[in-house]
């Protein structure tokens, strides 16, 4: 079976998931071909296992101060780029087309007549699951943004619906954490406005990843570019995360036990309804804003929650060989049984 696999590449969770499916896709002998778009060629990192991918400029969304702008998204998008891509896309030699999100692949197949796979968290929105700052745009994009015929819905619970649980590596616990140890991931903030909020909690050690570093002058406060190799080494044996809703990332820290503070992009529907979502499942907080008594809170409670996931991907990669039968209730109750969920005290 041949497979072309189309990724969003916007942030870092989509690529996330692939690596993760890339990694079952070849065990089971399967051929795949990877598209990334929605950042320029050179800002991916990390990207050795996608053998021969290619990048294509796609859309993306643009923000400003910690909130998705509509209209800078508008005024930055290549519409003749993007129609270009599709047209040019040759996708006849492939037996399977997934798109995680990524629209070149999903119209291009859909211009071709070719039934696509969506694989990812957007897709569990076509679902009744937790949701907040929705709007008429926010709406529009989730629908037509990269169209699936069918469509996997991940998330963190199942919430009655036919969605399965998160697709990520499910490493072994840390045998002790650095209990003021915590991690930073706000790439669509100001840093420096960033460093200034956690400057007073001396007692803390920050580590802050960002894709542009600073200069930090505290000792206990330290920026670092992004890397994946150095971010999952820090991610190991911290005992929290500060970062937007994005939703691979909490996945991550929910199977390896961490606390969770969650600051949504602003206008991002979906950030903001992981962050709804965390909160109504007890699994993590959330600020809206940059809230320096919120922070301050967090940072003192030893809350945590540790959810053990089964390998999503392995059993999605044996779903795609066995054709794809309808995931009924049965399907979808067997998966979840094998989900644990711990409340604990770091």
């Amino acid at each position: 079976m041949k497979i072309f696999y189309g990724v969003q590449g916007t942030g870092n969770g989509h690529i996330t998931r692939a690596r993760v499916m890339a990694k079952e896709i070849y065990a089971a002998g399967l051929e795949v071909s990877f598209q990334f778009t929605g950042r320029p060629a050179d800002k991916y990192f990390d990207m050795e296992i996608f053998n021969g991918y290619r990048v294509r400029d796609g859309l993306t969304f643009n923000t400003d101060h910690g909130r998705v702008s509509y209209l800078k998204t508008a005024l930055d998008a290549k519409p003749i780029t993007f129609v270009r891509d599709v047209s040019s896309l040759d996708l006849s030699g492939y037996d399977l087309v997934i798109s995680d999100f990524e629209p070149v692949t999903a119209w291009a197949a859909k211009r071709q007549h070719k039934k696509v796979l969506g694989i990812g968290h957007q897709y569990a929105f076509n679902h009744k699951i937790p949701r907040a700052g929705s709007d008429p745009i926010a709406d529009q994009v989730m629908r037509y943004f990269a169209p699936a015929d069918v469509g996997v819905g991940l998330h963190w619970h199942h919430f009655g619906q036919a969605i399965l649980p998160p697709i990520i590596d499910t490493p072994e616990l840390p045998k002790s954490i650095i209990k003021n140890k915590i991690i930073v991931y706000l790439p669509f903030e100001d840093q420096n406005e960033v460093i200034n909020l956690l400057a007073p909690f001396k007692d803390f050690e920050f580590h802050i990843y960002a894709p542009d570093v600073v200069v930090s002058t505290y000792e206990h406060i330290t920026c670092n570019p992004l890397s994946r190799v150095g971010f999952q080494k820090d991610l190991y044996d911290c005992a929290g995360i500060i970062s937007n809703a994005g939703f691979e990332l909490a996945s991550e820290c929910l199977q390896l036990g961490k606390k969770i503070l969650a600051k949504p992009l602003h206008a991002q529907m979906e950030q903001i309804s992981n962050a709804a979502a965390l909160q109504q499942l007890g699994y993590g907080h959330a600020m809206k804003d940059m809230d320096s008594a919120v922070i301050e809170s967090w940072l003192h409670n030893n809350n945590a929650v540790h959810i053990t996931y089964p390998n999503i991907a392995k059993v999605l990669v044996q779903w795609i060989k066995d054709g794809m039968p309808t995931m009924d209730a049965d399907f979808i109750d067997s998966v979840w049984n094998l989900v644990n969920v711990e409340h604990i005290q770091q």
